[in-house]
C-alpha cells in the first residue's frame, strides 16, 4: 500500500517542501530490503537499520514486504538523518498503522531516530516551521528539544515528541500532545541581559569612546595596543551597548544558528547580538563558509553582531583578505557543481593587535628589529585596513587608574546614547533602506555628509599630510556623520570631522612603521 508524509529539506537558510512517499511491495524470504531514491545522501541512504530498528523497538508490527521510499522532488539534493522519522511514520502508515489518512495529511514531520526508537533533535527548525507555513500545513512534529525553536512562527502548532511511539499514538488520536507556545517578547527582554558591563574596564576612555562611535554608526574598528592592556575585555562588552535586536533580526540570526546547528534547546530564539571570536587558525572555509553542501561560516554566524579577531597579524593572509568581500557586500556567495548559497553577513568586524610580534614596541622590554616589526604590520593589507573605519590606540593601563574605586559609566547609559544615534539615523535614511551610517554609498555621503568651508579646509589638510585612500576619505566622513548624531548635531562640525580624522592616524603609521611613537601623547592630528 502507498503512503505520503509530508516532511521538508534544507537549502541554505530556508526550507523547502518534501513529499515522503512509502510503498510495500512483496518481499522475498531474506526479510524486507529498502531502497530510498530521490537524491539522497549517505545519511538518509543509512537510515534503513534505523528505522527498522525503532519501529521493531516500538512494539509495532514490522514490515515484510520490501520499501521503497520516493523523496520527492526527485532533483534536489537530500541530506542528513532528518528524514528518519517521517520514513518510519509512511511505513507505519503504510501497512495500516496509522488511522485516517486526511489526519496524516495536516502535519509537516522531521526527526532522527534512535535505535530505541527515541526522537533526535535535527537541524533547521525554524526554516522548518516557516517552510510549512508557506505550505498552509497547520501543524508540525518534530523533536521536544527544536520545539521552542520551531514554536517562533506563531502560525503553526508545534508538537514537540519524544518517541516514535508518541507520534503514532498522536497520529492515531489516542494521545494528546500539548502544543509549545513561546514567548518570544519575553525571551528578547531576558536576553538584553548580560553579564559583563563596560563600567567593569578601569581607564581607556579614548577606546571606549571610539567603540561607542562604532556601535553607534555600526562602523568596524580596530584596537592597537599592548598585551594586558584590555583589548579582549573592551571587545566582549560591544554587545551591551549595541542596539537591541529587533524581532525580525532575532528570526534571521536564529535561522543562520539552527542551520549550522548550534543552537540550544533553551535558547529558542537568538535574542541577543552574536558575538563570535574564531581562533587565528581557522581556514578560509571556516570563516566564510563551505562545504560539500555549504553550511555558514563565522561572518554569517556573526550576523546582526561582531566578528571578533583577536591577534589579527597571527590570521593567515588568505584568510584576512576573503572577508573583504562580505564586508562590503554583507552577503557571502558559495558556489558548488550542483548549486550556489548565499547567506547573510552583516556584522560589526572587531579586531585587535599588538604593535609589534612581542607587543611591547617602544619600550625597554621589546626585542623587536625593524625588519621583524615591519613583517609583521605587513600581514595586514592596505585594502583591508581601509575598510576598517576606526583606527584606536589601546595603551597599557596606569597603575592609579587601575586602583582607583570610581567606575566609568555603565553600559545601560552608554547604549542610550547609542540608540539615540540609530534612531536619528533610521530616520534620516528610512527612504534607502539602510540602518546606520556605515553602510552609506558614495550618492548618500554626498547628500548626507556635507561640509562647511572649515570642515572641507581640515579634510583637506588632513588628506594631503596623511596620504589617505579615497575609501579612507569616505569612511573619514561616514564617521563623521555618526560623531554628529551622537552630539544630536544636524550638520557635521569641526569638532566631529577632527575626531573621525584621529581615528584614521593608524593609516599611516602602518605604512611607514611609525608606530606608536606619540602613544603618551595620544593620536592628534597636529
Amino acid at each position: 500500500m502507498l503512503s505520503k508524509v509530508f516532511s521538508a529539506a534544507l537549502y541554505g537558510l530556508d526550507a523547502y517542501l518534501v513529499s515522503v512517499e512509502v510503498d510495500l511491495n512483496p518481499g522475498g524470504p531474506n526479510g524486507p530490503r529498502m531502497m530510498t531514491v530521490g537524491l539522497p545522501d549517505t545519511a538518509v541512504k543509512e537510515s534503513r537499520e534505523r528505522v527498522l530498528s525503532a519501529i521493531k523497538n516500538s512494539e509495532l508490527l514490522m514490515p515484510e514486504d520490501d520499501i521503497i521510499v520516493n523523496l520527492a522532488p526527485a532533483d534536489l539534493k537530500k541530506e542528513g538523518s532528518a528524514f528518519d522519522l517521517p520514513i518510519a511514520v509512511g511505513i507505519a502508515a503504510a501497512m495500516d498503522d496509522i488511522g485516517p489518512r486526511d489526519r496524516l495529511a495536516q502535519f509537516l514531520i522531521m526527526g532522527e531516530l534512535s535505535l530505541d526508537g527515541t526522537v533526535r533533535p535535527v537541524r533547521g527548525a525554524l526554516s522548518i516551521a516557516v517552510c510549512a507555513r508557506d505550505a498552509r500545513i497547520r501543524g508540525v512534529i518534530l523533536p521536544c528539544q527544536n520545539a521552542r525553536e520551531a514554536a517562533v512562527v506563531e502560525e503553526v502548532t508545534i508538537y514537540g515528541v519524544e518517541t516514535f511511539r508518541e507520534v503514532i499514538d498522536f497520529l492515531n488520536g489516542i494521545r494528546d500532545i500539548e502544543p509549545t507556545r513561546l514567548d518570544w517578547q519575553g525571551m528578547l527582554a531576558q536576553s538584553s541581559r548580560h553579564r559583563v558591563d563596560f563600567a567593569d574596564v578601569r581607564g581607556q576612555i579614548q577606546a571606549k569612546r571610539a567603540l561607542e562611535v562604532a556601535c553607534a554608526g555600526g562602523h568596524n574598528v580596530l584596537m592597537i595596543g599592548p598585551p594586558g592592556s584590555g583589548k579582549t575585555m573592551l571587545a566582549r562588552r560591544i554587545p551591551t551597548i549595541l542596539p537591541s535586536m529587533s524581532f525580525a533580526e532575532a528570526i534571521e540570526t536564529t535561522k543562520i544558528h539552527s542551520v549550522a546547528g548550534i543552537l540550544t534547546r533553551e535558547e529558542g530564539l537568538v535574542g541577543r547580538r552574536p558575538f563570535r571570536a574564531p581562533h587565528h587558525t581557522i581556514s578560509h572555509a571556516g570563516l566564510i563558509g563551505g562545504g560539500m553542501i555549504p553550511r555558514p561560516g563565522e561572518v554569517s554566524l556573526a550576523h546582526n553582531g561582531v566578528l571578533f579577531l583577536d591577534e589579527l597579524p597571527e590570521f593567515q593572509r588568505r584568510v584576512l583578505e576573503v572577508l573583504r568581500q562580505p564586508m562590503e557586500d554583507e552577503t557571502v556567495t558559495i558556489a558548488r557543481a550542483a548549486m550556489s548559497l548565499t547567506f547573510p553577513a552583516r556584522f560589526m568586524l572587531v579586531a585587535a593587535m599588538n604593535p609589534c610580534p612581542c607587543g611591547y614596541y617602544g619600550t625597554a622590554r621589546c626585542q623587536c628589529g625593524a625588519a621583524a616589526v615591519h613583517h609583521y604590520m605587513q600581514r595586514i593589507s592596505g585594502p583591508l585596513l581601509d575598510r576598517i573605519d576606526i583606527q584606536v590606540h589601546v595603551p597599557a593601563v596606569a597603575y592609579k587608574e587601575l586602583r582607583q574605586s570610581a567606575t566609568g559609566e555603565d553600559s545601560q547609559t552608554v547604549r542610550a546614547r547609542v540608540e539615540q544615534a540609530r534612531q536619528a539615523q533610521r530616520q534620516r535614511l528610512a527612504e534607502d533602506n539602510i540602518f546606520c551610517n556605515a553602510r552609506l554609498n558614495s550618492a548618500l555621503i554626498r547628500k548626507h555628509c556635507g561640509l562647511d568651508a572649515a570642515g572641507e579646509k581640515l579634510l583637506e589638510q588632513a588628506i594631503q599630510s596623511m596620504g589617505f585612500s579615497a575609501r579612507a576619505h569616505d569612511r573619514i566622513l561616514k564617521v563623521a556623520r555618526t560623531i554628529a548624531d551622537l552630539d544630536n548635531s544636524p550638520d557635521i562640525l569641526s569638532d566631529h570631522l577632527s575626531e573621525a580624522i584621529q581615528y584614521r592616524n593608524l593609516d599611516k603609521m602602518f605604512h611607514s612603521d611609525i608606530l606608536l611613537t606619540r602613544s603618551n601623547a595620544g593620536f592628534g592630528l597636529f
